[in-house]
């Protein structure tokens, strides 16, 4: 294997920290290391070893591309997101890790049946988040090879597989697992609760539902006062566990440790839930996974198995209550850092903020007043606060202004329209906040703001779009909504700064692979083009970039040739800066990559000059594609 191993740094995703860990799980663990696994998981045992596996060649081509996260940092937030797909496998792969050392110690004859079936789901869970991870990593920004992406795609698939099957041959004893009473006995929580739990009416469905489960909930959760740390080993049945040596690592359970009470864990993830939601069914999980797996195409509730008659997701709010009092009690931190009116700084230490709470939520109460001039003051005045700083941002979502915000996008007041997308955009800035702006309906009334409000609303919606975008989950569901044929019309007829925030969001949205075609059929590609040509635009870069993400697309690389592009990326490697070369030899190997026709093409065209001037003075990728076109040529020569 190319490289040497690295060892990783505490808290490190790089590719190379990745790379290590991959190794260590596949060396602890391989072939001869699962004879003394038990029967009853060497199966699951084996074949989450030998995916793993399977990493390898991805993880050593992401590492030998370049320094990590410096390539194709189109804006510093898409920097940012195209870093949490390596912190979302590294989360994954040492959950695998504990779980295998976790299998590996499992004795049937020692362990109760809990044991064995909590380590059956706990399979399914690993399962599950190393497809995705893997379903996030920006595959065409680290020009992946056709092999090892042709080999990640059997991995997925594998894992996906493996995924449905742990479903349905454990159903029964997940549903039998996961709905077991807690055996200790608790006590409620405060009566403040309770009182909200009475005033669900009975007709409310999936919340009615939902509040019978908590006040079964607040029976049985008991209040304690020890720190806590939750790991997949610590899920195990603690008979006969206590005494297990991980290879690695020690992660027993320690005798003082806070149990986090089982029905604040999501069933899917086994974590505490932060935006916990209520399917049809009436059963609680945490949005994110829930939401997965319903976009993976599943219409059942992982926990009892039963048809999801309706995909509707409701929030439980009372339980979260519940989840954020317990938080506050044992002083685990929440993730806006918002706790009984204190607020968490930068430096550790917590600042009172309840004066400006309070204030706060006088004007998300007047963002629904009947007189006009009242609610554009007090949008107004929350766009400007939450413009501010990310506390603001914070307090303004946790007193729930973004629902009405929502709302306010449907007005046919301009400035009521503007303040309201505006400030939709300032608050998406938190990152917490994203999933609540989803959780609200908010994109068909963000793109039909993108479609027909005025030209500063448009321009705001399109960077909504971005900022919400830099979830992967979210680039599905924006895809779908219709967005991409608005935003490539603001690419087209737009302002200056419309145009350079519809690229934005569109280069975010096409590294999804099913948005690549939306974008194509929008028109794109004659857009794309027209900023090549046209210097008055000064958008040269954003055009190549989002090319260069395109043309790994067959339908993308069809509308390249038939728009005469190639001419124009030719001229470009002669006379373009460093960057504008390096992308336009990207796009160019990605339409002559086994496409003679192409090839002859280019070099009709007389590109052999310029690549091999890029060779010696362009960039490292640069010099790689040149180096690779050129070595195509001579094979076409030799033909």
């Amino acid at each position: 294997m190319a490289g040497g191993v690295v060892s990783p740094q505490a808290g490190d995703a790089s590719p190379a920290s990745l790379l290590f860990l991959v190794r260590d799980i596949v060396s602890g663990n391989g072939a001869s290391g699962t004879a003394h696994v038990n029967f009853v998981f060497r199966k699951d045992y084996t074949d989450l070893v030998r995916r793993i596996t399977l990493f390898m060649h991805l993880l050593e081509e992401i590492r030998d591309f370049g320094p990590f996260d410096h390539h194709h940092d189109y804006n510093h937030a898409s920097s940012s997101s195209a870093s949490s797909w390596s912190l979302d496998l590294a989360v994954a792969l040492q959950a695998a890790k504990r779980l295998l050392s976790v299998a590996s110690a499992y004795n049937s004859d020692n362990s109760s049946d809990g044991a064995a079936k909590k380590i059956s789901f706990q399979f399914q869970c690993v399962t599950w988040k190393l497809e995705k991870a893997l379903g996030k990593i920006p595959y065409d920004q680290f020009q992946i090879s056709e092999e090892v992406q042709e080999q990640v795609s059997l991995v997925r698939a594998q894992l996906r597989r493996a995924t449905e099957r742990y479903g349905s041959l454990n159903s029964r004893k997940f549903s039998n697992a996961l709905s077991q009473p807690l055996e200790k006995e608790c006590v409620s929580m405060n009566h403040e609760i309770s009182a909200k739990l009475e005033s669900i009416p009975a007709n409310c469905g999936p919340q009615r539902h939902g509040a019978d489960q908590v006040t079964k909930i607040l029976k049985r959760v008991k209040s304690s006062s020890t720190s806590s740390e939750v790991c997949l080993s610590n899920e195990i049945d603690s008979k006969g566990q206590e005494n297990v040596i991980t290879k690695g690592n020690e992660e027993i359970k320690k005798p003082d440790a806070l149990v986090i009470p089982d029905d604040f864990l999501c069933p899917i993830s086994l974590e505490l839930m932060r935006d916990p939601v209520i399917v049809a069914t009436g059963q609680t999980y945490e949005r994110s996974y829930i939401q997965r797996w319903i976009d993976c195409g599943n219409v059942t509730c992982p926990k009892t198995q039963q048809k999801l008659e309706k995909l509707t997701l409701t929030p439980n709010y009372v339980l979260r209550s519940l989840i954020n009092q317990w938080c506050a009690k044992h002083n685990i931190e929440q993730p806006s850092g918002l706790a009984n009116g204190r607020l968490k700084k930068s430096d550790g230490s917590f600042r009172d903020v309840s004066g400006d709470m309070a204030a706060i939520q006088a004007l998300v109460c007047k963002l629904s007043s009947q007189c006009l001039e009242e609610r554009s003051a007090a949008v107004a005045e929350i766009r400007s606060l939450s413009k501010r700083s990310t506390d603001n941002r914070i307090l303004i979502a946790d007193a729930g202004a973004i629902p009405v915000l929502v709302n306010l996008l449907t007005t046919d007041d301009v400035s009521l329209q503007e303040h309201a997308v505006t400030s939709i955009l300032n608050l998406s800035i938190f990152e917490n906040n994203k999933s609540l702006i989803m959780l609200a309906g908010a994109i068909p009334s963000i793109v039909q703001v993108l479609r027909a409000g005025s030209m500063e609303a448009r321009e705001n919606a399109a960077a909504t779009l971005f900022s919400l975008s830099l979830s992967d989950e979210n680039k599905i569901i924006i895809g779908a909504s219709g967005a991409i044929p608005a935003l490539v019309d603001l690419l087209k007829h737009g302002s200056t700064r419309g145009k350079k925030d519809a690229a934005t969001a569109l280069f975010n949205l096409c590294i999804y692979q099913g948005n690549k075609g939306r974008a194509v059929r929008a028109g794109i590609i004659t857009a794309l083009l027209k900023m090549l040509t046209d210097s008055r635009t000064c958008m040269v870069d954003e055009a190549l970039t989002i090319l260069s993400i395109l043309a790994s697309n067959h339908d993308a690389k069809v509308a390249i040739i038939k728009a005469s592009t190639i001419p124009v990326l030719i001229d470009l490697l002669r006379i373009g800066l460093p960057r504008n070369k390096e992308n336009a030899a990207a796009i160019l190997y990605s339409l002559c990559k086994r496409d003679t026709e192409n090839l002859a093409c280019i070099s009709r065209l007389g590109a052999a000059i310029p690549l091999t001037e890029l060779t010696k003075s362009g960039t490292e990728r640069a010099k790689r594609k040149a180096t690779s076109l050129l070595e195509h040529l001579r094979k076409l020569q030799q033909l």
